[in-house]
């Protein structure tokens, strides 16, 4: 069978990025023998996952060099007393407004990139974002060298390429998942900041402690998101029936019980409709609590355990990494049972998912920043309450890891029942996310802002898991009586075409 030249480049790349390992093996035999059937779908599954990726890595380097940048006196000034003080040294002010101005940019863009979603699809306006992403990414070094302002310029352009992330998840759903493989759509396509969270925590921390310096960990990111916004390029169509890659029994897959609504490529999308329907304002607040505590643990599990639970700098990019990456595993085989499940109604299935993924994760949060009753007693906080030992470190990573598995559920939870109910405009439900990831990004540092002066001191973080941890509990209890999978009456083709 010949190969197209453009799954040739895929298959050049993915042999020098993947030497004699498994998933290479595994992703070629697949390639060569069942290339009209299935692949045309898993390679932009892949290739999209790998560009949110980046995307995700990129603002989140600053969070683990935070802890590299400070020890660099290659730039340092001597202040008033004779001391050597590094110009990376931020305080906590300057690290609120560095990590803010990327949830600025991300408020911003997310309403002009949606619109050109909307009008010419996720190719080019994805890879846009991409290189903007890429650009600012490689010059964050030379800014904060050069001027703070400098620096929160180039962390809004961040945010703003950011933005352009769960757009391009609603779409790829959209336009290529089959309704019956939403739920795996999904968890492939949002996981994507888990991965990123896991690779950027992990490799930082070896070139931070390596002779490159942490200056590297930025250049490196770049390069390799500039390969992948390539490969984005060569690979994505926005409709499969556009393309003879895609064969027809693959293309009968895709479309499988969907309207000629659904698969319409113009029509115009209710708004109104889509905030005023309780089920997807429901869809709404579950997704901003569980991405509150999933930003939450972005952002901040690196400080907490290099901080809080004196784990050393090594120590910390594995354990922030291990956090963020047993998640995977669980969020794609719990992803398969919601599709493949089928003695249980979907509905159920939605909640009970919902359940684990918003209300249990939140019962692990509330329990993570627990420490000793001497040391509450001491601070005249009531004795009922049981915390969990200094000594006892391990504990508050089991209560993390937990937390982060049960959020990895939420494909088949609050996500797939937005998807299934507001079906061909799920795209627009899912960048609406996107703002609720956007207060996230706010909400995090404020919370973390309103609590915690002193960021080693662990009775302060206390409050931060207890507040978010309870929120989620609440919203949770709320969605039982209130999530579906069926679809709104607005979805057919004659509330389309209404005026609304």
């Amino acid at each position: 069978m010949k190969i197209p030249i453009t799954e040739q480049i895929i298959i050049k790349f993915m042999t020098v990025v993947f030497p004699e390992s498994f998933f290479q093996t595994f992703f070629v035999e697949i390639l060569l023998q069942s290339w009209n059937r299935t692949i045309p779908a898993l390679i932009v599954l892949f290739v999209g996952f790998l560009c949110l990726a980046s995307l995700c890595s990129n603002y989140l380097i600053i969070n683990f060099t935070f802890i590299c940048m400070k020890h660099d006196f290659s730039d340092g000034y001597i202040e008033h007393n004779g001391t050597i003080q590094s110009k990376y040294d931020y305080s906590t002010s300057e690290k609120k407004w560095i990590l803010w101005s990327v949830a600025a940019g991300t408020i911003i863009g997310t309403i002009p990139l949606n619109t050109l979603y909307v009008k010419f699809g996720a190719r080019n306006p994805f890879m846009i974002a991409g290189l903007a992403s890429c650009a600012s990414t490689a010059l964050i070094p030379w800014s904060a060298k050069i001027n703070f302002f400098m620096l929160i310029l180039l962390r809004f352009i961040q945010g703003f390429a950011y933005s352009a992330d769960f757009a391009a998840i609603g779409l790829m759903t959209v336009r290529w998942a089959p309704l019956s493989e939403t739920a795996t759509f999904l968890a492939v396509l949002t996981c994507f900041n888990g991965i990123a969270s896991t690779i950027t925590n992990f490799g930082t921390g070896l070139i931070c402690e390596s002779s490159l310096g942490w200056k590297w960990s930025y250049y490196l990111h770049a390069i390799a998101g500039l390969v992948l916004f390539a490969l984005w390029f060569l690979v994505y169509i926005d409709h499969p029936q556009e393309t003879k890659r895609v064969s027809d029994q693959e293309l009968q897959k895709i479309q499988k019980n969907k309207s000629e609504a659904h698969l319409s490529k113009k029509c115009d999308v209710p708004y109104m409709k889509l905030v005023t329907s309780p089920i997807i304002l429901c869809v709404w607040a579950n997704a901003f609590f569980d991405l509150t505590a999933a930003i939450m643990f972005s952002t901040y599990v690196p400080v907490y355990l290099h901080e809080v639970l004196k784990f050393g700098i090594t120590e910390t990019g594995f354990y922030a990494s291990l956090i963020l990456g047993l998640s995977l595993p669980v969020r794609f085989v719990f992803a398969l049972v919601s599709d493949k499940l089928k003695f249980i109604s979907e509905t159920a299935k939605i909640r009970i998912f919902n359940t684990v993924s918003v209300g249990v994760s939140g019962l692990f949060f509330a329990s993570i920043g627990y420490v000793s009753k001497k040391l509450l007693f001491n601070m005249k906080i009531a004795e009922p309450i049981r915390f969990i030992p200094m000594e006892q470190r391990g504990w508050s990573l089991f209560c993390s890891i937990m937390t982060m598995c049960c959020i990895g559920v939420n494909s088949g939870g609050f996500y797939k029942s937005g998807v299934l109910h507001s079906r061909q405009f799920a795209h627009v439900v899912i960048t609406a996310i996107q703002w609720m990831k956007c207060l996230a990004l706010f909400v995090a540092p404020a919370l973390v802002s309103v609590f915690v002066s002193e960021e080693s001191n662990r009775l302060q973080w206390i409050w931060v898991f207890l507040v978010l941890g309870g929120c989620m509990i609440a919203i949770n209890i709320i969605s039982l009586f209130i999530l579906t999978d069926q679809p709104a009456k607005w979805t057919e083709t004659e509330e389309i075409n209404e005026k609304l």
